[in-house]
């Protein structure tokens, strides 16, 4: 890649997310890297600039305005977007870094809209040499990273099954509250015919979900329908050292079959009002854009995924967990997901096309987390059935 004024550009800086992804690389990055924030609002940029300790670049950049996305693209190595929703506000972006050439991530949780993007823009990614990279925040690192460190603590050659169960206490932004009101309102769109994947003797499907007590957590267990399985899946077809047969499921888990209830129920009615125009408006109005918890309320928050594996004869059980899901830890990991290709690039496996976090930076990028202090490890005890 020719040399560009900026190493890593935040698009959408001003937003509750980009902030506190902004503060991060402040605090983070190593001194000699070039950062930059992006957004709409001059009098925005400038003022989340004062609040940082280092120098950032300010550059003015709509997805109104595709001349400014294709100038903040050409002019940064990696772009990690945060502007949302995705299906309605992320192609344009993903455009323009694959015809400038730039590295692209994004936070984003809808299903359709990954779809779309890899549909569409799979070849125009590898020919241009650049890596688009989605759900790189708690959608779906916690999950996708996960099941690689699982498989790390497995025996190679034989078929593994793994299913990931999903508890947490958190609250959500104005954002992320209309990419999921989005994502329900669009659903999944049927996907679009793409080239024959090689011929390949391996076996990689999601498990028979189904709602279940799980003995070992003492959880009752809902199948889980969020992006995640389906990231995973894609990484186990396109690694070869999750087996030759791969299956995962993916759960919530409570304590009591009430609270189960009554957030089936909330998600449920949820779905329904977003459906229409009119409810769908309300219900944005509920979390206005740009608001989130405020710091208080990010600390009491957490979150534990906890995988039960089995390969051959071997069980093992593995525990990703942290503070608040989707603000604090979410911006750890976009962040060091930006740092990965701004200082590691040359060392990821693939230099092109649309990837997984787990196929883009697999090992290098749980090395960075781990390192950054976020839990991956092998729990003692409680074995899948």
């Amino acid at each position: 890649m020719r040399a560009r004024p900026w190493d890593i550009v935040v698009f959408g800086a001003t937003g509750f997310v980009g902030r506190l992804i902004a503060a991060y690389l402040d605090h983070h990055a190593p001194a000699h890297l070039r950062l930059a924030i992006a957004g709409r609002d001059a009098n925005k940029l400038a003022e989340i600039a004062a609040g940082l300790d280092r120098p950032f670049g300010k550059l003015i950049a709509s997805v109104d305005d595709p001349a400014s996305l294709h100038a903040m693209a050409a002019s940064a190595r990696v772009v990690l977007t945060t502007v949302g929703p995705y299906a309605k506000l992320g192609e344009p972006v993903v455009a323009a870094c694959i015809a400038a050439g730039a590295d692209y991530l994004d936070l984003t949780g809808e299903p359709a809209f990954v779809d779309r993007i890899r549909a569409t823009y799979e070849e125009a990614a590898r020919a241009s040499g650049s890596l688009v990279i989605h759900c790189c925040g708690f959608d779906s690192i916690p999950t996708d990273l996960g099941v690689l460190f699982t498989i790390k603590q497995l025996p190679t050659g034989v078929p593994i099954t793994i299913d990931g169960y999903f508890e947490g206490k958190a609250s959500f932004s104005g954002g992320t509250f209309a990419s999921a009101v989005g994502a329900m309102a669009e659903g999944r769109a049927p996907r679009r015919p793409r080239p024959p994947a090689p011929a390949s003797d391996r076996v990689v499907k999601r498990q028979r979900e189904r709602p279940h007590y799980q003995k070992a957590l003492r959880r009752w267990a809902l199948p889980l329908p969020t992006i995640d399985p389906q990231i995973a899946l894609r990484s186990a077809r396109a690694r070869a050292d999750y087996g030759p047969e791969f299956r995962y499921g993916h759960y919530m888990a409570t304590r009591s079959l009430p609270t189960l209830a009554a957030t089936v129920a909330g998600v449920a009615a949820v779905a329904l009002l977003a459906r229409t125009a009119l409810t769908r408006a309300l219900l944005l109005r509920l979390r206005p854009s740009g608001t989130g918890p405020d710091e208080a309320t990010r600390g009491k928050s957490w979150y534990r995924f906890t995988f039960f594996a089995r390969a051959g004869d071997t069980r093992v059980v593995t525990e990703v967990a942290g503070g608040d899901p989707g603000y604090d830890e979410t911006a750890r990991m976009a962040a060091e997901s930006a740092l990965c290709l701004a200082l590691q690039r040359h060392e990821l496996p693939h230099t092109s096309g649309i990837q997984t976090t787990a196929t883009a930076m697999g090992e290098l990028l749980l090395a960075r987390l781990q390192a950054a202090g976020m839990s991956f490890r092998v729990t003692e005890g409680g074995l899948a059935t």
